[in-house]
């Protein structure tokens, strides 16, 4: 069979910030692709605010390198396990990965997880060791660490003779010798191995059409945009062609405009072939998975896995007092209409109506990608609310089932202890320990997701900061029975309406940690901090200083309070207990309880024991 010798397709994957968009960055810069006048950022390609701010890829993306007369389209891929789904869609698009592990950190769950994928389509490896100029680097220590897990995911012969390349994406340079003297400014080494090891597509141009949708996108002007890859023949504009639905059925429609990618860049084109990738617009309702065929021959391919949710929120339309303040959008269509666009791209996630009007049931991949959606929400003016993330439980094959996800962590050995317990009360089990050297230790651990929301804060704080956490999806497995994760800590309950005062707080913070500033303004039912015991408490933060014309003997020492803790977006969500709501706007996240009233609240709770009790 004749192959297209001048073209390769490669995704390319790693864990998180092990430096795989820097260098797809530094490939393009170095390939023939950009004119002379592009000015490229750091990391390019990630191009979402969210992105930039946290260093890490949402959504795939594609891009395609120039080297000469030759083209290589290159697959950046999410490393986090919340976007796995993509993950393992995208390995159907390619021929080989770039497998990208930092020269420090060696091996980590996502790089295990992604790997994984790759293998399960026996994709052929190369293996780039980056960041070897970082201090502490022991790159050929890591071969080996990947080596290892080679073989762990069961590679075979040809893929166990992975070629290596150490490079440092940052400084632009790279070589075939671990001696970072070898180092040069070039990506010759990387382009050669890709051409050199990665099966060319094979030319079945002269086939039947099979173009199948691996990824969507969405734009006002086009609508729905396909992304995947011409498997088999040829498609062009004006081409009419028939859609393989998921359902079975068929539908015929016209193909209006054909993108390839060319650097940073979707390039109109006016047609594409077997082993091309491409984007394809025209048909309203196209999905992931469905194929796009001759309409002579229609025949499609397997359909594509996608990942089922495993976490679920409601979220809901504002009602708390300060509601319509600071949003644009605060209405239930404007939030329903909204939720339903997010659908037209991301197939990971599930909105269901509820039988309350203004409430809608959102699953999702987990807690990283539940809220980045709300956090794009208030990004665009949106005010809404959510209640506490929930697993999704599962019969399946008659046994009660739940999610468990892997947990790998790295902590200085001083807290070793802590951290082992605290998982061990979340019903966690651990697989493996080791010492790393310099003072650390990494432990194993399977645990049921509903025991790691809100872990991530409580982790944190048990290693000081130091320690490193991460956890990928692993399986469904019965139920742990008779157990009921949740917040340890009772919340610190505003009585009233109004602005805090310093000398409130002053008051009340001896009780647990407060999370407001002084001139705060605050309502009825709106918590305000955490208490130190278990249990809630109704205060008044609003409460000013009686005067009174008596000089006090202390005057002179002026009024000062510990420093509130500010929480961000995830910790709010990781904070919340099942009677409570976030209340997110574009210009605060609050926490409230679902009933503000006070002594309404007071006998739910008591309504609430009493039924636990009996």
């Amino acid at each position: 069979m004749a192959k297209r010798e001048n073209l390769r397709n490669i995704a390319i994957i790693a864990h998180v910030d092990h430096g795989k968009t820097t260098l797809v960055n530094e490939m393009l810069k170095q390939s023939d692709t950009l004119d002379m006048r592009t000015e490229l950022g750091d990391r390019a390609l990630d191009t979402n605010d969210i992105e930039k701010e946290r260093g890490i890829t949402i959504l795939a993306k594609n891009t395609a390198v120039h080297v000469g007369d030759k083209q290589i389209n290159i697959l950046d891929t999410p490393g986090h396990a919340d976007f796995g789904g993509e993950v393992e869609r995208i390995m159907g698009m390619v021929d080989g990965v770039l497998l990208v592990v930092d020269a420090f950190e060696g091996t980590m769950p996502q790089t295990r997880f992604v790997l994984k994928k790759a293998f399960e389509q026996n994709l052929t490896p190369i293996v780039v060791v980056n960041k070897v100029d970082r201090p502490g680097a022991r790159p050929e220590e890591v071969v080996d660490e990947v080596l290892d897990l080679f073989i762990e995911l069961g590679a075979d012969e040809d893929q166990l003779d992975f070629p290596v390349i150490y490079a440092s994406a940052m400084n632009g340079t790279s070589s075939y010798d671990p001696d970072i003297q070898t180092q040069e400014h070039t990506m010759t080494p990387i382009f050669d191995t890709v051409f050199k090891t990665i099966p060319a597509p094979e030319d079945t141009s002269d086939k039947p059409l099979q173009f199948q949708v691996a990824l969507l996108d969405y734009n006002d002007f086009v609508g729905r945009i396909g992304i995947g890859r011409v498997f088999n023949g040829k498609i062009k504009i004006g081409d009419q062609v028939s859609v393989m639905k998921l359902d079975g059925s068929q539908h015929n429609f016209r193909v209006t405009k054909l993108f390839g990618y060319l650097g940073l860049d979707r390039v109109d084109i006016q047609e594409a072939e077997a082993g091309d990738l491409i984007a394809v617009s025209g048909m309203d309702e196209i999905s992931v998975g469905e194929t796009v065929v001759s309409p002579d021959h229609p025949e499609a391919l397997p359909i594509l896995r996608i990942d089922e949710p495993t976490l679920q929120m409601t979220f809901r339309t504002n009602d708390s007092p300060f509601a319509g303040r600071e949003g644009k959008f605060v209405t239930a269509r404007q939030l329903e209409d909204r939720l339903m666009r997010e659908l037209h791209t991301d197939v990971s996630l599930r909105v269901e109506s509820t039988d309350e009007a203004g409430a809608w049931l959102v699953s999702g991949r987990g807690e990283l990608h539940l809220s980045i959606l709300i956090e794009n929400l208030r990004r665009e003016g949106f005010e809404l609310q959510v209640s506490r993330p929930e697993v999704i439980f599962r019969n399946i094959d008659g046994v009660d089932s739940e999610p468990f996800e892997a947990v790998q962590i790295d902590t200085p050995d001083e807290y070793t202890g802590s951290v082992i317990d605290s998982l061990a009360q979340r019903k966690g089990e651990m697989q493996n320990m080791e010492s790393t050297g310099n003072g650390t230790t990494r432990l194993e651990f399977l645990v049921p997701s509903r025991g790691l929301i809100g872990y991530a804060t409580e982790f944190l704080s048990l290693t000081r900061g130091y320690g490193i956490y991460n956890h990928t999806f692993e399986k469904y497995a019965p139920v742990v029975k008779n157990w009921e994760p949740g917040r340890r800590n009772g919340a610190l309950v505003s009585i009233n309406q109004g602005a805090t005062t310093t000398y409130a707080i002053m008051g009340v913070e001896d009780r647990g940690t407060m999370f407001v500033h002084p001139g705060t303004e605050v309502y009825e039912g709106m918590v305000v901090g955490m208490n130190s015991r278990d249990n809630d408490i109704s205060v008044n933060v609003t409460k000013a200083k009686n005067m009174t014309n008596v000089r006090s003997s202390n005057k002179d020492q002026t009024a000062s309070i510990k420093t509130p803790r500010d929480m961000t977006l995830e910790e709010s969500l990781e904070f919340l207990n099942e009677d409570e709501y976030a209340e997110v706007t574009p210009e605060n996240v609050r926490i409230r309880k679902q009933i503000l009233n006070t002594s309404e609240r007071e006998k739910a709770a008591k309504r609430r024991k009493a039924s636990r009790q009996g």
